[in-house]
């Protein structure tokens, strides 16, 4: 985009609807590539009317700014703020991390300069003017750019077609200033008689040169410098604290003294500031004929991650490119939210897993101040324990020792204690089908892939679902546990891993389908039911899986007593088989799940109806397991966080779930989610399910494991070291690599008892050399 570029004609008539950073930059974009270009931009407010203060952008952002826009980009500089440190307050005591490289300036500045680039360019700017009907403007331009904000009335106007959902979170929050620079992105954590605040701050302007501060700093933010302030609180404690009943200046005050050590006594500022909840805006579709949704219009991201000017930014920047490089408008749309929606979607997902961090803060008071740092940095998943140890390695290494790691070792690669089994270290194998049995007897496979798995390093292996009896398996491959043979044949799989692979534990996972059973090998079709062959199902209530599965029948009492008898024989020939740990499967819509989610139970007797009934029979199950099962060994069970559909499990749900198990004497609390309806709308995303885990575990304070995208060994040294679960379980990973925890270490230079190369491995506990890499460096380039 360094110079001017003709483009297709047809997009040659360009209106612009909102004056924000979004709305302007992509005026000025446009008008750039082709001076030829008719660009009007309707904006309702006047010039130097502005909501907020301070924005932030990323050097990624900049960067494409710069290649963009060269003139842009000098402005910008010209008027940054950069620091590094990041502060938290907490407790009394603040945790300073450093290395993180931030960039703001003041949201009016910002709006000036783009001001001036559009005027400079010829872009005819109309303020305080509102837009003609969109209507109107699609029939009379090539292109209608919708940056209207999070309360489009574009996006309105066309709902049918965009098809927006908007949710509205549990947090209050009013967007102020200060007249003095923060010396780092601070975070202070107030807990007061109402409950938790929290503050964000960081600043956008520093002081001139020649300005002398004092003890209370006044006069013009250019000379004093200037922070934006932000005043976050759920619902509840907003209401508590009275918020609900004071006028802006009140607010103000109140938020200024509840601060003020932050503050260091200074007020606080207000621009026609309003208490709000954050909406999260998501578009199925973000255009329509001619018109294109930019910025807020087409997406939200919450402020704790500070991406909204970004994303708007990086959207114009998108849309002008593949205005230029698209034969027309309707391709070019197409290109340009087939490549902006996933980079959206994936901030969206860091976004919301930090609100959300933020909306549940009480949670994690009481870790010790320095964890509690970790967390709260590490909050989105977008930085990582690998990541924040290349910006501060000092800040991590004391998180580090303050968790117990002896130097040198990973947070992954300490040892973790269940009942009286120790797990040398945090990783396991999570439960994977593998439809492979014969008659419900593991055979060789299962001796290969378990045991390559337990050689593999990990600190547990779980086995399948291992199912209670013939009428309890999903497919006829899969293994059992209602024989004396497979018994045998199980015993033979625990000995090769306990004498080849000492040091690992071996799990098994007790279930019965439910009504998700007698169905194809996973490969022949997932959930279908069999062509032939099938065998009756039972479930909590007489309801199919899905419109083809087979209608099960509603279990009776006596049929009840029957299968936790099925339970208890399957756990008692786990005993005798040697396994070291034992999973009650309570999750993904099997039989004991069936009976927890109120979408799949509609009984009407002492087992349905409300969650202490609908918990009955898998309590009783679990009692009746756990008197068998040795009192040395641990118990765990699996549950489903949520059903991801509506009406179904909650997130207070499990929390209840998993508190009345932990009362009943589970061990720890193995936290997936879905899978008990066939019509579930999975939120999708990196470790996605496991801030269930996290709720859980802080809430019950029982152990957690967290399963769900899991792929690296830097999201289990994270969320272990942040205290968001205890163990982490990977499934695919293992597949993909049954080494996986050995070249986790291998890869991070650890070598010790977390991870222990079998003897005849030891050799290849070094990665292989791919090529020379010895040749001398070049040392000199000459330009021609």
């Amino acid at each position: 985009m360094a110079g001017a570029v003709t483009v297709p004609a047809s997009a040659q008539r360009v209106a612009v609807v909102g004056g924000g950073p979004g709305g302007l930059y992509a005026a000025a974009l446009l008008k750039r590539l082709d001076p030829a270009r008719s660009v009007t931009v309707w904006e309702r407010n006047a010039p130097d009317d502005t909501f907020g203060f301070g924005v932030v952008l990323s050097d990624e952002t900049l960067g494409g700014i710069e290649h963009a826009d060269p003139v842009v980009y000098a402005a910008l500089q010209r008027h940054f703020v950069r620091w590094d440190d990041i502060d938290i307050v907490h407790a009394g005591t603040r945790q300073t991390s450093g290395g993180h490289g931030f960039a703001a300036l003041g949201r009016k500045r910002l709006l000036q300069i783009l001001h001036d680039r559009c005027r400079e360019l010829g872009v005819d700017l109309r303020f305080r003017s509102e837009a003609p009907d969109v209507d109107r403007l699609a029939a009379g331009h090539d292109l209608v750019v919708a940056a209207d904000g999070v309360h489009s009335t574009t996006r309105d106007t066309y709902s049918h077609v965009f098809r927006p959902h908007v949710a509205t979170h549990r947090c209050r929050y009013i967007w102020l200033a200060a007249d003095f620079a923060f010396d780092a992105f601070r975070f202070e954590i107030a807990e007061t008689e109402h409950g938790v605040m929290q503050l964000h701050g960081y600043p956008y302007s520093r002081p001139s040169p020649d300005h002398h501060p004092s003890t209370r700093p006044s006069g013009p933010q250019n000379q004093s410098g200037a922070s934006t302030v932000i005043v976050e609180m759920r619902e509840e404690v907003w209401r508590a604290a009275g918020f609900d009943e004071l006028d802006e200046q009140e607010s103000v005050a109140r938020c200024a003294k509840i601060f003020a050590d932050a503050l260091g006594g200074r007020p606080l500022r207000s621009n026609k500031s309003a208490w709000t909840t954050f909406r999260t805006v998501v578009n199925e579709h973000w255009s329509h004929g001619n018109v294109v949704l930019l910025g807020d219009a087409a997406h939200t991201a919450h402020f704790s991650i500070g991406s909204g000017t970004k994303l708007a930014v990086e959207d114009a920047l998108a849309l002008a490119a593949c205005l230029t490089e698209q034969p027309d408008v309707a391709s070019a749309l197409a290109a340009y939210e087939a490549e902006r929606k996933p980079v959206v979607a994936s901030t969206q997902r860091a976004a919301r897993a930090s609100l959300e961090w933020f909306e549940n803060i009480g949670l994690y008071l009481d870790q010790p101040p320095r964890q509690f740092a970790f967390n709260l940095l590490t909050r989105s998943r977008r930085v990582t324990h690998d990541n924040l140890r290349l910006r501060d390695a000092s800040f991590t290494e004391a998180v580090e020792r303050d968790f117990g790691c002896p130097p040198g070792t990973p947070p992954m690669f300490t040892p973790f204690r269940l009942r009286g089994l120790t797990l040398r270290n945090r990783v396991v194998v999570s439960p994977m089908d593998m439809y492979s049995a014969t008659d419900g007897v593991p055979g060789d496979f299962h001796l290969v892939h378990l045991g390559a798995r337990a050689l593999g390093g990990a600190g547990l292996v779980m086995t399948e679902m291992v199912c209670v009896s013939p009428e309890g398996r999903i497919t006829p491959g899969c293994a059992g546990l209602y024989t004396g043979q497979q018994a045998e044949a199980w015993k033979r799989v625990v000995r090769f891993v306990h004498t080849r692979a000492p040091g690992t534990a071996i799990g098994v996972q007790l279930g019965h389908s439910g009504r998700k059973g007698s169905t194809r090998l996973m490969w022949e079709g997932m959930d279908e039911p069999l062509e032939e062959g099938n065998w009756p199902l039972v479930a909590a209530s007489p309801i199919p899986y899905r419109p083809d599965s087979q209608t099960p029948r509603e279990l009776t009492r006596s049929q009840l007593t029957d299968i936790r008898e099925q339970f208890t024989s399957a756990a008692w020939r786990a005993a005798r088989a040697g396994f070291d740990l034992l999973e009650l499967h309570c999750a993904h819509g099997y039989l004991l799940s069936g009976f927890l989610s109120p979408l799949t139970n509609h009984r009407t007797d002492a087992y349905g109806g409300s969650l202490e009934r609908r918990l009955r029979f898998p309590l009783e199950v679990f009692d009746a397991v756990r008197a068998v099962w040795p009192a040395e060994r641990p118990m765990t069970v699996r549950i489903s966080a949520t059903d991801w559909a509506e009406g179904g499990t909650s997130a207070e749900d499990a929390v209840d779930i998993a508190r009345a198990f932990a009362e009943h004497g589970a061990d720890a609390i193995d936290v997936s989610t879905g899978q008990v309806v066939a019509d579930e709308r999975p939120e999708f995303g990196r470790s996605y399910q496991t801030p269930y885990a996290d709720r859980i575990r802080h809430a019950t304070g029982r152990p957690v494991i967290a399963v769900g995208a899991i792929s690296s060994w830097d999201d289990v040294n994270s969320l272990i070291l942040a205290g968001r679960t205890d163990l982490c379980a990977l499934a695919r990973p293992h597949l993909y690599d049954p080494h996986w925890t050995l070249h986790a270490a291998a890869e991070q230079g650890y070598d010790g008892p977390g991870a222990v190369w079998p003897a005849p491995y030891r050799a290849g506990s070094r990665r292989p050399q791919t090529g020379r890499t010895d040749a001398p460096k070049p040392r000199l380039t000459l330009g021609g």
